[in-house]
């Protein structure tokens, strides 16, 4: 934690000095506001690793100010942690629901809870101890989904998630594999374990605990994502208990920071409800006129179910060759802006998933690698966009 900076917002001067002082023992760079206005201009010029309030202001709602700073470039990524003098379930709740990573209370625990935050947040250990989801935001739901096969779409995904974990160190993030009948993920990571989405769907709901994820799931090697896997084979995926997933994935989003679900081409009564509840929906499409013309109908689909197109984050990935549509008759055919196009890799792709690799790792110079570490960037900060502007 030496040499992270943290901005205090708090308009108790005893309260503000105390926690001024105990930030320094920590070798934290230490600023300090009186006022949330105060706050917004000092977070806006220096930003800070971390802001720390009390929501109890006079001079802005609490959710007014966490709104700006949700939604402000320079701070859209800045951890928001409340240790407040209100403890009233309600201000937590608005808080939380805004966009605040932990609302604490100020009492005799409130130090070592905040240790804890502090801990989780910088920390280069796991936290030992299972932290309750009671007044924890969810975590961000992004979903991944294609009109048609060999697009791509689950090494994309395994790769995106496992660079959205170089960009956020500090996160917990896992790849849940939905799609049926047979899962795509595992042999692209190199998993061949028995845990999969159908084993852990018969399980009971007091069985599949935030700490059973934490303990069973698989996290393979070089990925630094843990994993549920698909259904190993179609008789398991046609027996799956489908009742139970949206069950799984909520549990997910109380125990992770990023729930990273490939969805693939299900549109169904499983994977719809989880499209409409995504923080961010990635849609993955090829250069040719028939993946684009079925993407299309898809796309018209979702939005007689309300999806707006805000929340797409499209994907044009060259997987097969480089022939097809260019990127802005890609654009026109689909009535969607196109956010990132991977170029085409020739054989090399198909080799980083042979060798169970990402492609970060294997061709680290690669001018893909650099464009997934961008694309991941980016899609962490859209998808908390669209998550303070859904919670406003």
């Amino acid at each position: 934690m030496v040499g992270k900076s943290v901005l205090i917002l708090d308009e108790n001067t005893a309260s503000r000095n105390f926690l001024a002082n105990t930030f320094l023992e920590k070798q934290f760079k230490v600023r300090v506001a009186a006022s949330g206005k105060e706050a917004l201009l000092i977070a806006w010029r220096n930003e800070p690793d971390l802001i720390l309030f009390d929501p109890v202001l006079s001079d802005i709602q609490a959710e007014e100010l966490i709104q700006k700073l949700r939604t402000h470039p320079r701070t859209i990524q800045t951890p928001l942690v409340a240790l407040s003098s209100d403890p009233s379930p309600a201000r937590r709740e608005s808080c939380l629901n805004a966009g605040v990573y932990e609302y604490l209370v100020k009492s005799a625990q409130a130090i070592p809870a905040l240790e804890e935050t502090l801990n989780r947040l910088f920390g280069t250990e796991k936290p030992t101890e299972i932290v309750s989801s009671a007044g924890k935001k969810t975590g961000l739901l992004i979903v991944f989904l294609s009109a048609k096969g060999g697009t791509g779409t689950s090494s994309l995904c395994a790769n995106l998630a496992m660079n959205i974990k170089l960009a956020q160190p500090e996160a917990r993030i896992v790849v849940a594999d939905l799609v049926l009948p047979i899962g795509s993920i595992a042999p692209i990571v190199g998993y061949e374990g028995e845990l999969n989405l159908a084993t852990v769907a018969d399980l009971s709901s007091g069985q599949t605990n935030i700490e059973y994820f934490y303990k069973n799931m698989p996290e393979p090697e070089l990925w630094q994502f843990q994993l549920l896997p698909g259904s190993p084979d179609p008789q398991h995926g046609n027996i799956l208990k489908g009742d139970r997933i949206n069950e799984i994935v909520e549990t997910l989003r109380s125990a992770y920071d990023f729930i990273i679900l490939d969805i693939g081409r299900s549109l169904s009564r499983i994977g719809l409800p989880l499209i409409q509840k995504a923080n961010l929906i990635t849609l993955i499409v090829s250069s040719d006129q028939s993946t684009i013309k079925l993407t299309k109908t898809i796309w018209d689909y979702l939005q007689t179910q309300g999806i707006d197109s805000q929340k797409m984050y499209v994907i044009l990935n060259r997987a097969v060759g480089l022939e097809g549509l260019t990127k802005v008759q890609a654009e026109e055919m689909l009535g969607l802006t196109i956010k990132t196009a991977i170029p085409y890799m020739g054989g090399n792709f198909a080799l980083a998933n042979n060798l169970h690799q990402p492609i970060t790792t294997k061709y680290p110079t690669d001018t893909v690698s650099i464009i997934l570490k961008e694309t991941a960037e980016n899609m962490v900060k859209l998808a908390r966009l669209q998550r303070a502007q859904q919670n406003t």
